[in-house]
């Protein structure tokens, strides 16, 4: 089956590590272009480009204030991709309580 297209799937649109940055930089608050252009140290057409692209998969938002663009983050739109990764945290949780008990072993070896 073919893969959707980018601007249909949230999946694909953060499997970008540019627009993941840009994501994170949201979720600290709402940013302009040129905020994200100075924090990212990207061409303004590029960064534009990824913010499209985030947009029609519904994970910014933007609305205009005067001249100026503002971005902020729509964590609802990755829901799906929250949901996918839960479904793994049971493994992520054995391994630390493996982790935990062999670190245990360990002082019990020092003591």
């Amino acid at each position: 089956m073919a893969r959707a297209a980018t601007t249909e799937d949230a999946f694909n649109a953060v499997a970008e590590p540019r627009r993941r940055e840009i994501l994170d930089a949201l979720a600290a608050g709402e940013r302009t272009v040129g905020e994200l252009v100075d924090r990212l140290d990207l061409a303004q057409p590029h960064v534009s480009r990824h913010l499209r692209v985030l947009r029609e998969v519904g994970a910014v938002h933007v609305r205009d204030e005067g001249r100026q663009r503002i971005y902020s983050l729509n964590a609802e739109a990755l829901k799906p991709i929250y949901a996918w990764v839960a479904g793994y945290e049971h493994l992520w949780a054995e391994r630390f309580d493996l982790l935990e008990d062999v670190l245990d072993e360990m002082k019990q070896q020092d003591s």
